[in-house]
């Protein structure tokens, strides 16, 4: 691959794109295939048209499904036994009696949407929808049972958008770095517009796709069924799913501080509580913590949580393979080139910046799944237009957050997130293109118009 160039343009490329994603949508919804084999058989086959040498697409096949793994695996493996701890105990019933109480039926979707856009901050998309899922599983039986969409759509959404737009999330860092945007400006504004996108994007999406697709809770992380008769204390079971939270957040703000020189950033108990704060560790002694504290409530020894913890994985381990099929997808698409061939002819098109990165940012991430990938793309491209452009504070703010709102368009089968939501709520493919496809393009549209607006106006 090293000395492999790739001749094909953007335009052959972008075709070979657009009949690989067609022929997964026939072969998953029309013929039925399992989504696992139909992403393996047509990265294949993709990798086959685009012309990338023979002797180099197993590995390319390979390093797209394991590197996708690497993030994703153990973050699926142990969130979902810690659902399963906290659902089995009685626990996520208690906070989801609990929310109703404080909060109203009619506005529990809203204040569960809120509190997921509040953790979103410290800890990133996936670790923290695989958290919350349980809570909002027990929230969506506990009122109604169909409500699926209202209150799982609403948090992820909520999850999405602190990832996509709020440092320090890796693709709005990256970007302000290339950029050589004011991380604080960067965070200020992505605060600002992270509410107002979220409640239209998520909270207002969810309730009006939830009337018109009714969806059963999955059992994920099994039901109401055979709950012990004395569950823990509501205060227990926040206290367990607030470890996490805080222990990332251990992560993540000394990553800020020891940028702003605040603390050292190599100093030995700054690395060693950073290590600790890494997102599969933190789940890891969460689990640790929950299999002491909620398996007691079911007065179950180690044998029986040997036995929930094997059955757990058993569970997820399709979601697992389909995730990182999906991304060996996405980066069949990478390696072949098209991001590369993509970019260049849109950076010709002379369009202005604050445009341009948003678009740029569109295309690639359509054309290839990753919004990371996209991000960053577009912000190596248009580095050298927007540090020679004079721009003030705001507008190189607006300009990189523009890009971010173009990275997250309309996430569909080539991205690795898409599997991800899909599985974990129990969707089919046609079912989450309507419902969190539809939602990523309008929380890159919404996010946008914002970000346009603050570039307008200051």
């Amino acid at each position: 691959m090293d000395n492999w160039t790739q001749n094909l343009g953007a335009g052959p490329l972008l075709g070979i794109a657009a009949v690989a994603v067609a022929l997964i949508l026939f072969l998953v919804i029309k013929v039925r295939l399992h989504a696992f084999l139909v992403l393996v058989i047509v990265s294949l086959l993709t990798a086959l048209a685009a012309g990338i040498p023979s002797g180099a697409i197993i590995d390319t096949l390979v390093d797209g499904f394991g590197s996708t793994l690497g993030s994703v695996a153990l973050l699926i493996g142990f969130g979902a036994v810690l659902g399963r701890l906290i659902e089995s105990s009685g626990g996520a019933k208690v906070i989801a009696e609990k929310m109703v109480a404080v909060f109203g039926e009619k506005r529990a979707a809203f204040a569960l949407g809120l509190t997921s856009l509040v953790l979103g901050f410290p800890i990133f998309f996936d670790a923290g929808l695989v958290v919350m899922l349980p809570i909002i599983f027990a929230v969506a039986r506990r009122i109604g049972g169909k409500n699926l969409l209202l209150y799982g759509l609403s948090s992820a959404a909520a999850f999405s958008v602190m990832h996509v737009f709020v440092p320090p999330h890796p693709g709005p860092v990256a970007a302000s770095d290339f950029f050589g945007a004011n991380l604080g400006v960067v965070l200020l504004v992505g605060l600002i517009i992270a509410f107002p996108v979220w409640y239209v994007s998520g909270y207002l999406w969810a309730k009006f796709v939830n009337a018109r697709t009714p969806l059963l809770v999955p059992d994920l992380f099994g039901t109401d069924d055979d709950q012990p008769t004395v569950p823990p204390r509501a205060s227990t079971v926040l206290a367990v799913v607030a470890l996490p939270l805080v222990l990332i957040l251990l992560n993540t703000g000394l990553d800020a501080l020891g940028t702003a020189k605040v603390v050292d950033a190599d100093a030995a108990w700054v690395q060693a509580l950073r290590l600790i704060g890494e997102s599969p560790v933190a789940l890891l002694i969460t689990v640790l913590v929950a299999m002491l504290v909620l398996g007691k409530f079911r007065g179950q020894d180690g044998s029986a949580l040997e036995k929930l913890v094997d059955t757990t994985l058993g569970q997820v381990a399709s979601v697992i393979l389909i995730t990182g099929a999906g991304g060996m997808f996405g980066g069949v698409l990478r390696a072949s080139g098209i991001g590369d061939a993509l970019a260049s002819t849109l950076d010709s098109w002379g369009m202005p910046v604050i445009f341009a990165a948003y678009v740029i940012a569109l295309a690639l991430r359509l054309a290839q799944g990753s919004a990371t990938v996209a991000l960053v793309t577009t912000a190596g491209l248009l580095s050298p237009a927007v540090m020679a452009g004079g721009y003030g504070a705001i507008d190189t703010a607006a300009i990189t957050l523009a890009a971010a709102a173009g990275s997250v368009f309309a996430g569909h089968v080539n991205d690795s997130g898409f599997w991800l939501v899909g599985r974990l709520m129990g969707m089919d493919v046609k079912t989450t293109l309507k419902t969190w496809t539809v939602q990523q393009g309008i929380e890159s549209v919404v996010g946008f118009a914002f970000v346009l607006a603050v570039y307008a106006i200051f």
